[in-house]
């Protein structure tokens, strides 16, 4: 018999074995018939169902029946399998994918699981993805690590300083590990995929490390630990995985209520305020940047699958999103029949170069901001991160239609001399980027812009630090997040560039450039006084329960009085202490550089103010 026929006769027994688990009798091209269990199970008669219901019946017993690996399942044969050289950890191929196992092995059984995160608001998005799969196999998603059971490290591996945290902190948990407390420890995120076996080489309390695109494979990679006590790795990069269908909010009950898994954890304060991943992975190979070998290539998200999440957290009562990716502003879907939307494609913006080519086609990053701008107009959108280089004129003008699209803008500048740009491989010059700078505030006067400056980079001279706080004072930031300069293994810096600026010159640049910005946001913050702000109110501030701490489209940090005021469009005498999620129009009276002391006038709606402002 050939090998053809055997896989013939293979797939035709198998298909006989599908037939007969999912009760459907027979197949014709005008019509199925539904076995009798599914008849018994329902108050409508066979004779009763049109062709469609039946089909429809079908394909609902198809989707809840086994799927295609569990006629290929053997426990024996995969127990064998992990067990291949039993001192050695299980670690996922490309070509070997992680073995199948049965749902019962998968069965979290209650266990509870606690998440500690570190670094990027990408990475609390990925906890927020790794938390709903667990808990979609029966793991309990805690926040007190005193109860947990299993805890998992969701690490950051940008700077040195982040992976030094997470060492101490992995010897810490050692010693908590035991049968009767603490039975599995895991590393995941960009440290994981960054030092793969090294995690397990180097700490032996570690039992599980999987990467950014593996967090799918977590319930495998629990059960294999258990079942063979073999260490289990996944960080296979992946080309196309952006966990478009992991959503952290669901549809429960006949009247359509919203459940938000453990929201608890991923809150800003008490107010409602989410974070919706679109895309993942970078391009721009930066000298410097360890993400395009932790987080892999640029994917976009399909468009339909963010908007149906903002359209769930716009039902839960979210009043803010921030829309995130290590390069937010590149997003492109060219899923579906997105291609034809040749009309909204852009191009690099002008001045600025990419050490890859750009691609062409598909929905644009200005398409996708208007339309969940569109969804709804009491829903404050925010976004980050984004590269100077994906922000042309469509992009600005999109935030300044739409009233709930914040008017901070986080534009990286990372240095402010053309011979380091260059080393950096930034793909602009400082004339380019301010020539940027002067749209951005031209387009949108009350814009407040942020940025991130690397301090001692590879060759960077006194000269080359002073072109950066020039940068830094014609610009007029409103804040900055500046680092000392850490070199990353398998980065372009790394194999081609000389570390050769010393520690404490590097730490006296990042001094002088904190010391800049400050009194920069002083004078910034002070001009604010007596004018109006439209604050979303975060909850008690945490030097006095008698002050509620809110933030302004700027992002800045507002401390107000908590007391009875008025509610805008109201008649008569109404009034009430403002809650966690209520819009209040403020007047600033005093500003330092880190916040806004206000008094509260009224609290409103976001369309309300903007069209009050306005007329």
């Amino acid at each position: 018999m050939t090998i053809y026929s055997l896989c013939r006769s293979f797939f035709h027994l198998n298909r006989i074995s599908l037939v007969k688990r999912i009760g459907v009798s027979s197949f014709s091209s005008g019509s199925i018939s539904i076995s009798s269990g599914i008849e018994k199970s329902s108050s409508v008669s066979s004779s009763q169902l049109t062709v469609d219901d039946k089909l429809s019946q079908f394909k609902e017993r198809v989707k809840s029946g086994p799927n295609f690996d569990r006629f290929f399942y053997d426990p024996d044969l995969v127990k064998k399998e992990i067990n291949i050289n039993p001192d050695e950890p299980f670690i996922a191929k490309r070509n070997e994918p992680v073995p199948y196992l049965d749902d019962k092995y998968l069965d979290g059984g209650g266990k509870k699981v606690y998440i500690e995160t570190y670094g990027c608001q990408m990475n609390t998005n990925d906890t927020q993805v790794a938390s709903k799969i667990l808990s979609e196999h029966n793991y309990q998603i805690i926040d007190n690590i005193e109860n947990a059971e299993i805890v998992f490290l969701m690490t950051c591996a940008i700077r040195d300083g982040a992976e030094r945290k997470i060492w101490s902190r992995l010897n810490e948990l050692r010693r908590l590990k035991s049968p009767s407390l603490i039975k599995q420890i895991g590393v995941i995120g960009c440290m994981a995929e960054r030092l793969k076996t090294k995690l397990i080489e180097k700490n032996s309390c570690v039992d599980i490390v999987a990467g950014p695109d593996n967090y799918r494979d977590l319930p495998k990679l629990l059960a294999i630990n258990n079942i063979t006590r073999k260490n289990a790795v996944n960080v296979i990069l992946s080309f196309d995985e952006t966990y478009g269908d992991v959503m952290p909010v669901i549809m429960v009950g006949e009247n359509e209520k919203i459940q938000v898994n453990n929201w608890q954890q991923f809150r800003y304060g008490e107010a409602q305020q989410a974070f919706v991943s679109i895309m993942r992975g970078c391009n721009n190979m930066c000298s410097y940047c360890i993400v395009p070998f932790t987080r892999g290539k640029e994917r976009s998200r399909p468009i339909e699958s963010i908007l149906d999440e903002i359209r769930l957290l716009s039902k839960a009562g979210i009043k803010e999103v921030t829309l995130l990716g290590q390069n937010v502003n590149s997003y492109r879907d060219k899923s579906g029949e997105s291609e034809i939307f040749e009309s909204n494609s852009y191009i690099t913006a002008p001045g600025f170069k990419t050490i890859y080519k750009p691609p062409q086609g598909g929905l644009t990053f200005d398409f996708l901001l208007d339309k969940v701008a569109a969804i709804d107009p009491e829903m404050r959108i925010r976004f980050t991160s984004p590269h100077p280089k994906d922000f042309p004129e469509q992009v600005i003008n999109v935030i300044k239609k739409y009233p709930n699209i914040c008017n901070t803008i986080h534009l990286p500048a990372q240095s402010g001399d053309n011979l380091i740009l260059d080393k950096m491989r930034r793909g602009y010059t400082k004339q380019t980027y301010l020539d940027l700078v002067g749209k951005i505030k031209q387009l949108i006067p009350d814009v407040a812009l942020t940025s991130d400056f690397i301090c001692g980079f590879c060759d960077e001279t006194e000269e080359a630090h002073q072109e950066t706080l020039d940068l830094i004072e014609k610009v007029a930031y409103q804040f900055i997040y500046v680092f000392a300069y850490s070199l990353r293994e398998k980065t372009h810096a790394h194999y081609h560039l000389k570390d050769n600026v010393p520690y404490d010159v590097k730490t006296r640049r990042v001094d002088e450039v904190n010391d800049l910005f400050r009194r920069i946001s002083l004078k910034l913050n002070q001009s604010k006084k007596g004018s109006q702000q439209l604050v979303l109110v975060e909850g008690n501030s945490s030097r006095s329960v008698d002050d509620l701490v809110g933030r302004t489209d700027n992002n800045l940090r507002t401390i107000f009085n908590n007391q009875e005021i008025p509610i805008s469009g109201l008649t008569g005498d109404t009034k009430r202490k403002p809650i966690p999620g209520d819009y209040v129009c403020v007047e600033i009276e005093d500003a330092n550089n880190q916040s806004l002391f206000a008094k509260p006038l009224y609290i409103t709606k976001l369309v309300d103010f903007y069209s009050k402002l306005n007329q």
